[in-house]
């Protein structure tokens, strides 16, 4: 029997449940669409620094399964095509758990099964469907403690070992991988971004087993520090499916057998994970998390609108090194330290007031990881409207995050070279710094780098009062 198997955000050929069953069955015809994000109703779709891993990811899944058709378009429409053509009696795909997609795949399914066909779906980048973890009372958790201690009590099975012999049906035209435009060329602001990543299932082995070697060691306290390298950066990975959590997690647990002395550090690890895992669990339950609060007190919180204010944040000129070195990171590289990102987002949220969906807009349309589910739970999150929110009203300092996690200045200088030169204890306020010290530095406020474009403590104050609305919708409601 010849199988069609429908790659999405699994791009791998080891622990990948569809491609094994299908195997086992026969010849198979896989395939990969580039949708038509308005066909399918998508109106979060990944762009700008995602495409560019994308392209690199199945170029390298096409080496390794040569087979491998390209299409472009509506998947509703051209799998029962791909089906005619071809005389496909099955098609099978691994779950995707965004909006779109579930209803995407329902009508697929629907339509195939009407026609006859043998349609099965396998859950491949959870390691828990969202529907599995559930409270007591059988309902989604809302906190993620206790998902996390509930997980921790399921069992995660062994990944797939990759298909000894995949032979793929002959005969199918497919795109070029280049007519899909995924690639940045005028300007391409991706350049040297080769010598940073390793899109591709080699890449992911090869990302997940140096980390554990040489990054898990600490991982617990230097995770929050963006001028070590103590963090996994398989995100992308992750997120493109070119490694399964299913593999991390029982790697992961080999290395702490080998290693005890990484067993607290592992788990960490793993509880970060399992932050994945919960964004998913969230995002499948509240469906409309990345549009609307999901706390909607928080509609009463009185933002702003500033575009000047906005671009200045996008491009790394608040003049608050910390936040502008993470901007700039992430503008330059595709990526932006965890720890980092949080105070960015605080900083946007917070001290300029802005709405939580401009920086989720921004981040995924700059990222390389960028994933509705995590994005849109992690904005909310810092925001205070999410689950398991940390209390609104904590503010993040970026002078004293700067100094508690970047101590050296080591990052703040890499990215934000104009103050390189200055001393370590003026670097992460150099507003405050003295003439004498600017001078020495090189440094002229308002000319070589930016004064900062809000005060901090006004800023702070006028976060605390908006809260204030938010607190009186509440106790309405």
């Amino acid at each position: 029997m010849t199988t069609l198997v429908w790659f999405r955000q699994d791009l791998r050929l080891a622990d990948n449940p569809a491609l094994s069953e299908a195997v086992a069955k026969g010849k198979i015809l896989p395939v990969f669409i580039l949708e038509d994000a308005k066909a399918v109703g998508d109106s979060h779709p990944l762009t700008g620094a995602s495409h560019w891993w994308l392209h690199h990811s199945l170029a390298s899944l096409k080496k390794a399964l040569p087979g491998l058709v390209l299409r472009k378009g509506d998947p509703r429409s051209i799998i029962p095509h791909l089906v005619e053509e071809m005389r496909i009696k099955a098609v099978y795909w691994n779950r995707c758990y965004e909006p779109h997609a579930i209803a995407r795949d329902s009508d697929i399914k629907a339509d195939l099964k009407a026609k006859g066909l043998d349609v099965r779906s396998f859950k491949a980048s959870l390691l828990f469907e969202p529907f599995e973890v559930q409270t007591k009372s059988g309902g989604p958790y809302k906190v993620y403690s206790p998902f996390w201690r509930a997980a921790k009590e399921e069992e995660v099975p062994e990944p797939l070992a990759t298909p000894h012999k995949i032979e793929t049906l002959s005969g199918c035209d497919s795109d070029e991988l280049e007519s899909f435009s995924l690639l940045p060329k005028r300007p391409d602001w991706a350049k040297g971004w080769d010598d940073l990543w390793s899109p591709g299932e080699e890449g992911a082995a090869e990302r997940l087993s140096q980390f554990l070697k040489e990054g898990l060691s600490g991982y617990g306290e230097l995770r929050n520090r963006p001028d070590l390298p103590n963090v996994s950066r398989l995100s992308a990975h992750l997120h493109f499916g070119e490694i399964s959590p299913r593999q991390v997690w029982h790697e992961t647990l080999n290395h702490i057998e080998a290693c005890p002395d990484d067993e607290k550090d592992g788990w960490k690890f793993l509880s970060e994970l399992a932050w994945r895992e919960f964004s998913y669990h969230l995002l499948y339950h509240f469906p409309k998390l990345p549009e609307e609060n999901w706390k909607p007190a928080f509609d009463a919180y009185p933002w702003r609108e500033s575009e000047e204010d906005l671009k200045a944040w996008q491009r790394g000129q608040t003049g608050y090194p910390i936040v502008d070195a993470g901007m700039r990171e992430l503008w330059q590289t595709g990526w932006m330290h965890n720890r980092v990102r949080m105070i960015v987002a605080s900083f946007l949220i917070k001290h300029l007031r802005l709405h939580w969906h401009h920086g989720e807009e921004w981040f995924r349309d700059t990222l390389v990881d960028a994933d509705l589910a995590n994005n849109s739970a992690s904005w909310q999150w810092v925001a205070g409207s999410g689950a398991d929110a940390a209390p609104y009203f904590r503010i993040f300092n970026p002078m004293t995050q700067g100094e508690k996690f970047d101590p050296e200045g080591d990052y703040v200088r890499k990215w934000v070279p104009e103050l390189a030169k200055l001393d370590t204890a003026y670097l992460h306020a150099p507003f405050e710094a003295p003439e004498a010290a600017l001078r020495k530095a090189g440094v002229e406020l308002g000319k070589t780098y930016p004064k900062p474009i809000v005060d901090h403590a006004k800023a702070r104050q006028a976060a605390l009062d908006g809260y204030e609305a938010v607190k009186e919708a509440g106790q309405d409601g």
